[in-house]
């Protein structure tokens, strides 16, 4: 049994490495990075964030009704609903980025994150993939090739993976399984970026 201060540290970095955080902002940092003088950061990292908050508030509300547990959608149920919202929602998001003028990078970013929660769901039956390292991973190879960026965006996935396990949300297979599907979603990104840019 940990200590209170480990399950709470446990829960800061679980937060801390959500994917609704670290997807915009992961988006944010890669276009300043990458785009220096794109004038339409903010507005661009929106859409992203947009998703996030549908997300947040979708399972706030859930909870709030008493249909789910726990904000960590950990149930089987709980997690087909939030992979329905978001196989959904990611798409859309990424046809809209496309439409307003976004780098075509932001819709390839949204439409590979759909992927992952559509593989995700997919694997369901069998396993559930953790979802927090597969996008802490993801999130890293968006600032690709910026290396200092990128370790600590692994070091991250690291602290996330520890942190699912501390809060039993995963079993060690769960989160192993994570760091390919994500390494893979950062690859399909980075290669269809560079074909499509």
């Amino acid at each position: 049994m940990q200590s209170a201060g480990l399950t709470i540290l446990a829960r800061a970095v679980s937060i801390a490495g959500h994917p609704a955080i670290l997807l915009p902002l992961a988006t944010w940092l890669a276009l300043v990075l990458h785009a220096p003088g794109e004038r339409s950061v903010l507005s661009i990292v929106a859409i992203p964030a947009a998703i996030a908050v549908l997300g947040v508030v979708y399972t706030l509300v859930q909870v709030r009704r008493g249909r789910w547990a726990h904000v960590d959608a950990s149930g089987k149920q709980e997690r087909r609903d939030l992979n329905r919202l978001l196989g959904f929602a990611l798409p859309v998001a990424a046809l809209i980025a496309w439409l307003v003028g976004a780098r075509i990078q932001v819709s390839i970013a949204l439409l590979v994150a759909a992927g992952v929660v559509l593989l995700g769901a997919g694997l369901a039956r069998w396993i559930k993939l953790s979802l927090h390292v597969a996008f802490a991973v993801f999130a890293a190879a968006l600032l690709w090739p910026a290396w200092p960026w990128v370790a600590c965006g692994l070091l991250l996935a690291g602290l996330v993976a520890w942190s699912r396990l501390a809060l039993a949300r995963h079993t060690p297979i769960e989160v192993v399984l994570g760091f390919p599907v994500g390494a893979l979603a950062g690859v399909a990104f980075q290669l269809a970026a560079h074909v499509l840019a």
